[in-house]
């Protein structure tokens, strides 16, 4: 189990995002529609949304955004280009 602060808060990350997860978490970070992604990664739409879910719970959030700006919060993005 990994701790990671941010924003005065003590978050526990219980389950690390697989590589596919992070794959879709940062295509969506960047503007892509579900749609995109799954054109994208070569895989179906609905497989997309069950990467979504997963990250949802997983980051434990509700929508996109959140999800987006969870990412930020615990660097999970990566640095920027």
């Amino acid at each position: 189990m990994d701790a990671v602060k941010g924003n005065g808060q003590h978050l526990l990350i219980t389950q690390k995002l697989t590589a596919r997860e992070s794959q879709v978490l940062k295509l969506i970070a960047s503007g892509c529609t579900y749609s995109q992604t799954a054109e994208h990664l070569g895989i179906s739409l609905h497989t997309v949304t069950t990467h979504i879910k997963n990250l949802y719970r997983k980051l434990e959030v509700h929508c996109a955004a959140g999800a987006v700006m969870r990412a930020v919060q615990l660097q999970l993005l990566g640095e920027r280009q």
